[in-house]
């Protein structure tokens, strides 16, 4: 067992040495990097210097930054908890012991936004929320006036969009839990007269709640780091008015150039999804 190791570590230095170089070494940059002035242009461009909490103190004095908070946070909790998680939830409920044909045609229609590329999402979005868009030209039949939906309604469309274009995961994630319920266990409940909402919150989701946790963290995550989509769609305006962390991350970067500044919002775009995750984890009580 002992001689074997070396060999074994041989044949896992390559997968070591990636992991080191694409994921270990960018974490200790960016942690190191956001207590710099780092920039890419300007004075603090030749001359890299320690500022050590500076970024953050900046950052939260800046109103911005309070307001990109804000956006995030509803971007988050209507797109992600709201939308993708209680949407999927269900969706997979009403598929549930339904027959084949019906699960593979709504799964196919669900599906298609999720593999479509996020810059098409966007892009098809952009289409069906403008002037003279999908969505204008159905309320139309109804006698609605066009409305302006990217500029009076800007974070409705882009959560819209993070739904349509999220939602199939949770859907195959709780699907995948349901099927694996024992029917004796739902049967025995309905013969002791429990009602389908019963059977819901007292046999269903307790038996799915690792799937429910997992799944909230996952997608949790994946809206927090949500760019592309928003961007596209929006620009992260009018004004703020869907300027999420991201959003705001890259302007401060990669607009104004405070290379420094927009890793330390990172940082604490990072620790947001830590927080938010182990607020999940411990309201559906379960053990780390």
């Amino acid at each position: 067992m002992t001689r074997k190791m070396p060999g074994a570590f041989l044949f896992l230095m390559p997968s070591v040495l990636l992991l080191l170089i694409f994921f270990i070494v960018p974490i200790f940059l960016t942690i190191g990097l956001a207590f710099t002035n780092m920039a890419l242009t300007g004075a603090a461009a030749k001359s890299l210097e320690f500022v050590g909490f500076q970024n953050f103190v900046n950052m939260f004095q800046d109103p911005d930054f309070r307001i990109s908070v804000w956006r995030t946070l509803i971007f988050l909790i209507f797109s992600a908890v709201i939308g993708q998680v209680l949407l999927g939830f269900i969706l997979a409920l009403l598929m549930k012991e339904k027959n084949v044909t019906f699960r593979r045609i709504i799964g196919i229609i669900v599906i298609a936004g999720w593999v479509t590329p996020e810059i098409v999402v966007a892009f098809c979005m952009v289409a069906f929320f403008s002037d003279n868009g999908s969505l204008n030209q159905i309320l139309g039949w109804f006698g609605v006036s066009p409305i302006s939906w990217l500029f009076s309604f800007p974070m409705v469309s882009v959560i819209i969009a993070n739904i349509w274009h999220g939602t199939a995961f949770s859907m195959m994630v709780y699907q995948s839990a349901l099927d694996d319920i024992p029917k004796e266990v739902e049967e025995a409940a309905i013969i002791d007269s429990a009602t389908g909402f019963q059977i819901i919150r007292h046999i269903t989701i307790p038996m799915v709640k690792g799937s429910i946790v997992t799944n909230m963290m996952l997608v949790t995550l994946q809206t927090l780091g949500v760019f592309t989509l928003v961007y596209t769609m929006t620009g992260g305006g009018p004004g703020t008015s869907t300027q999420t962390l991201p959003i705001f991350m890259y302007n401060q970067a990669f607009v104004n150039y405070q290379f420094g500044y927009g890793t330390a919002i990172s940082l604490v775009l990072l620790l947001i999804g830590i927080i938010a995750s182990l607020f999940y984890m411990r309201s559906m009580k379960v053990k780390v």
